[in-house]
């Protein structure tokens, strides 16, 4: 079997889940791991490659570095990638774009300038070369070109995933605020749970929290569902090694229970549609209920709940019902470990339990406190 090259490789993930996905990079045979701002680096093979959109369930999109460059001015920067052996990486017949990113530049104040002068740098580059050029879509293209621009310094690579990760494949219905997959993955593994207890979700909207639980707990990959990568558009695309990465999933015993819960009816029906798209309708119990009276006889179980921020979806008492989230998880699920998130910080302050974990994370655009709460039987003693 012939060596595979390696490359230098990043991805991309929500801000606070690094060290989750360097752990998951790590699992998978990634080399040289180095966390960044949203970002991890590392090295790995095409296999590595494969493997990371596949198996990794904190990565949005995993890029493969093709250049880096210094440049005093927009015209090097032009002159610098259109010097780029673009046809190594794809044809003129094969339509293309580009996502650019600008950090503290001199030369360049926005993303789309960028994007416009990398576009004109390949378009002359083909043209020169077949004397036309490929082109430019927006909507479906078949290669994904990275620009990140950092002061004076300039990485290409090749989006080997598309279409962003967080998209499974699995979600048909989802509710009015729904969660990305990415960070219900990353919510689930930052509290260490792996299936080694139960999982309860007593507010579980569409599904995603205890959909991603029961896929860690059963061993179904993050991109199980999924129909398509840019990578299988490279000119390097090994298909038969795809397979053999796709055929390496090993599935995992589960022997406890996750538990999704919701007062709303529709919400409940949504994760259950949701459930049967990922396979795993049987592999969970589904229970309509209000958080205020819903009863699980559970010991060591972990407990997650992203309930409403009085954001996207409005609450008319938002610090009543945080109060009586505390004083459910304290007088009804003792015996337990509770995670919560939420961007309104002033009413987690009604939830009345003592904090044992604090850790931000982001919810779209919305800064979050992701706290830990342990759940003792009667006074807790120093």
């Amino acid at each position: 079997m012939k060596k595979l090259k390696n490359y230098n490789l990043i991805a991309k993930t929500s801000a606070g889940l690094e060290e989750v996905l360097a752990d998951e990079i790590k699992e998978i045979g990634g080399k040289n791991i180095e966390l960044g701002n949203r970002a991890v680096f590392y090295e790995g093979n095409l296999e590595i490659i494969y493997k990371s959109n596949y198996f990794l369930r904190t990565a949005l999109r995993v890029l493969k570095e093709i250049e880096f460059f210094h440049f005093k001015n927009v015209e090097q920067f032009y002159l610098k990638c259109k010097n780029i052996n673009w046809q190594q990486y794809f044809t003129v017949d094969q339509s293309f774009v580009i996502h650019s990113t600008v950090v503290n530049s001199r030369d360049f104040s926005n993303s789309m300038f960028t994007s416009l002068r990398t576009k004109d740098a390949i378009a002359d580059y083909f043209r020169e070369k077949f004397g036309k050029r490929p082109d430019v879509d927006t909507e479906n293209p078949e290669i994904v070109i990275n620009v990140h621009v950092h002061k004076d310094a300039c990485t290409i690579s090749l989006d080997s995933s598309g279409e962003s990760l967080h998209k499974r494949g699995y979600r048909i219905k989802q509710g009015e605020a729904p969660l990305n997959e990415v960070l219900a993955a990353g919510m689930i593994l930052l509290t260490g749970w792996k299936g080694e207890t139960d999982f309860i979700d007593p507010m579980c909207g569409s599904g995603t929290l205890p959909l991603e639980a029961a896929m860690i707990a059963h061993g179904i990959p993050a991109g199980k569902f999924r129909k398509h990568y840019t990578f299988e558009n490279w000119d390097d695309f090994d298909e038969p090694l795809f397979d053999e990465v796709k055929k390496s999933a090993e599935k995992k015993f589960f022997e406890h229970e996750i538990y999704a819960c919701d007062i709303n009816g529709s919400n409940l029906l949504n994760a259950q549609t949701n459930a049967r798209r990922a396979l795993v309708y049987n592999k969970i119990i589904f229970k309509k209920s209000d958080f205020r009276d819903l009863e699980i006889p559970v010991e060591n179980a972990i407990i997650l709940i992203n309930p409403p921020y009085g954001e996207r979806l409005k609450f008319e008492d938002l610090d009543g019902l945080y109060s009586m989230i505390g004083e459910r998880l304290k007088h009804h699920f003792a015996g337990n470990s509770a995670w919560i998130l939420s961007s309104s910080v002033e009413s987690m302050k009604y939830i009345g339990l003592k904090t044992s974990v604090k850790k931000e994370l982001f919810n779209g655009s919305l800064k979050c406190k992701f706290n830990n709460y342990k759940l003792f039987s009667g006074k807790l003693r120093s």
